[in-house]
């Protein structure tokens, strides 16, 4: 049985952790909180582009060092310090109502836009104006789902290491490569110069998501610009797309969250690209 080496929120280690909720900070110190189990699973089993680990600490309540004993040791066996902390004390720290006792600080491990291009990315999805963390994170978790290669945030959205993305994705943003800070313009011209083919996804859309697979004109490598879920995308982002494709509604609800339709959009997709004929058929 552990004893909580951390019984202040005054305790420095706490501070420098607290402080992680505030952006500027995470900037500064490009680490950011990954908190309860399943995030902090998947970054003690990921590591950066240059090898390094990315949990660096992670603080845990005796109760869940118990309980998720499995997971400390993962973390332990990644190198990153262990700090047994008193319920009290990770409540300071935790980004919710409920914690459930562990929590991570992370390195920072967006990748450079243009590795992902060098990658020859096949389905990616591009957040481009999309202000809700918790939208961010839940789209990026589709992505991951639907097998997408890459996720990139442009320089208009919400910051992917906000504490409600990370936790919105459940883990996913451990799984596949991330930029962040790309204008728009750039992710357009990067991935249609990569061969990929760009998709606006918008309600007003002029074309028919059901009536593209019908044609077979989305089984070739394509990326899915998303924008806020309350006012769509800006006519400027619209006519940077070569399609602008609306889900259609066949009942009578009013229209679709961005979750939701990020999500049916980047499963047509990759359902086209499994097909006869497709990019990743075969």
């Amino acid at each position: 049985m552990h004893t909580p080496e951390l019984i202040s929120p005054r305790s420095p280690r706490v501070v420098a952790a607290r402080r992680l909720a505030r952006r500027n900070f995470r900037s500064k110190d490009r680490r950011f909180i990954a908190e309860g189990p399943q995030a902090v699973r998947e970054a003690a089993a990921h590591r950066g582009g240059d090898g390094e680990a990315t949990l660096i600490e992670l603080f845990t309540t005796v109760e869940a060092a118990e309980r998720y004993a499995d997971i400390v040791a993962a973390a332990g066996a990644a190198g990153a310090r262990i700090h047994y902390a008193a319920d009290t004390v990770l409540a300071e720290v935790s980004q919710t109502v409920t914690p459930q006792g562990l929590l991570g600080v992370c390195r920072f491990l967006d990748s450079p836009f243009e590795e992902i291009l060098a990658a020859r990315p096949r389905l990616v999805a591009v957040l481009a104006h999309v202000r809700d963390p918790g939208n961010a994170g839940t789209v990026l978790r589709c992505a991951d789902a639907a097998g997408a290669d890459a996720v990139v945030l442009t320089d208009a959205s919400v910051d992917l290491y906000n504490p409600k993305s990370v936790r919105a994705s459940v883990g996913s943003l451990f799984h596949l490569p991330v930029a962040v800070g790309v204008p728009v313009e750039q992710a357009v011209s990067g991935l249609r110069s990569a061969g990929v083919r760009i998709l606006a996804a918008d309600g007003a859309g002029d074309d028919d998501l059901d009536d593209e697979l019908d044609a077979g004109t989305m089984g070739g490598p394509s990326a899915w610009i998303f924008g806020n879920e309350a006012w769509g995308l800006p006519e400027e982002t619209r006519a940077l797309a070569d399609a602008v494709v609306r889900v259609p509604i066949h009942g009578k609800a009013e229209s679709l969250n961005l979750a939701t339709a990020a999500a049916v959009c980047l499963y047509a997709s990759a359902r086209a690209q499994r097909t006869p004929g497709g990019c990743r058929a075969g």
